[in-house]
């Protein structure tokens, strides 16, 4: 047996053809590779979604339609790193969007309740500094955004 990779799987009550939906529209380079459907005699009804295969930015993803049981939380999220103020904007905007939710530090949730963190890449930088004073400003800085501004951290 070979593994080849890693696939994360999201669980969502019914509302995994609509999250992808969401999820291809809003990032680049994404797609939806399948879909499949519960057959007779299963938890939901026939013909109904179970589950969505996708792709973010070459990654595969699975959007599991499996009942109320599980929900998301900030234990799990997902950073996406973006070049521009514009990207982080766009991302942002549109994850809060539909009733999402603001957080910390470049932290949000989705309509579905999926965690991003949106991340500008000069972020990373800033943070990584050989200045301590550096690392320290940022530090403070990003401690009281919730969308990051990249013109407020330098």
């Amino acid at each position: 047996m070979a593994i080849d990779g890693v696939t994360t799987c999201l669980w969502f009550d019914d509302q995994a053809e609509d999250s992808v939906q969401f999820y291809v529209e809003t990032f680049p380079d994404s797609t939806i590779v399948s879909t499949s459907y519960y057959a007779a005699d299963a938890q939901r009804p026939e013909g109904s979604v179970l589950a969505v295969e996708f792709e973010l930015f070459g990654r595969p993803f699975l959007a599991l339609n499996g009942g109320p049981q599980y929900t998301h939380s900030h234990a799990i999220s997902f950073q996406v790193f973006c070049d521009t103020q514009e990207e982080v904007d766009r991302l942002w905007d549109a994850l809060v969007s539909k009733g999402g939710e603001e957080s910390m530090c470049g932290w949000c949730s989705d309509h579905f309740g999926v965690s991003w963190q949106i991340i500008p890449r000069r972020l990373t930088e800033l943070l990584s500094s050989s200045e301590p004073d550096v690392v320290r400003r940022t530090t403070e800085r990003i401690m009281t955004m919730r969308k990051i501004v990249i013109a407020e951290l330098e």
